[in-house]
């Protein structure tokens, strides 16, 4: 998975936006590599420039993601009827996927903005016309799930 342009390494970068970036490199690597989840995890936290708390955020969204993708899978399906997830470019899915765990279990998480990054993240890593179907499925979550009402855990 490579950007569409520009670098991606900074070392004077460690902030949220570059957490859900690495969190989605991770996501993906584990979904089209079948890679296990720790040696991903491991791996690319041990490349990572990120520190404290954007780090632990990184890894706790991929496992968390993880966790709960049966739910997401399955909210994502309803609302993006016409295109089945296996057939959904792999990186738009697990920007999907990333995004959706965020607005659906983390009510700390500004939904606007993280709609906003995943958009960005889809127009660097696929296409614009990926940034469209991203923001359309994701306006569509945000409408349809009252904050704090998402998929209780128990």
């Amino acid at each position: 998975m490579e950007a569409n342009g520009g670098g991606t390494h900074s070392a004077h970068k460690n902030t949220r936006r570059e957490a859900r970036e690495l969190a989605l490199r991770m996501l993906f690597q584990i979904d089209v590599g079948k890679q296990p989840v720790n040696e991903v995890i491991e791996g690319a936290l041990a490349q990572s420039v990120l520190e404290g708390a954007n780090r632990e955020f990184a890894e706790s969204v991929v496992r968390e993601t993880i966790a709960h993708q049966t739910e997401i899978d399955e909210t994502l399906q309803t609302l993006a009827a016409d295109w089945a997830l296996d057939r959904q470019a792999a990186v738009d899915r697990n920007i999907l996927r990333l995004t959706s765990y965020e607005v659906l279990y983390r009510p700390d998480t500004p939904v606007a903005a993280v709609i906003n990054e995943a958009v960005e993240l889809a127009k660097k890593y696929s296409t614009a016309e990926s940034g469209r179907f991203v923001n359309g499925v994701l306006g569509a979550l945000a409408r349809t799930t009252p904050r704090g009402q998402a998929i209780d855990e128990e």
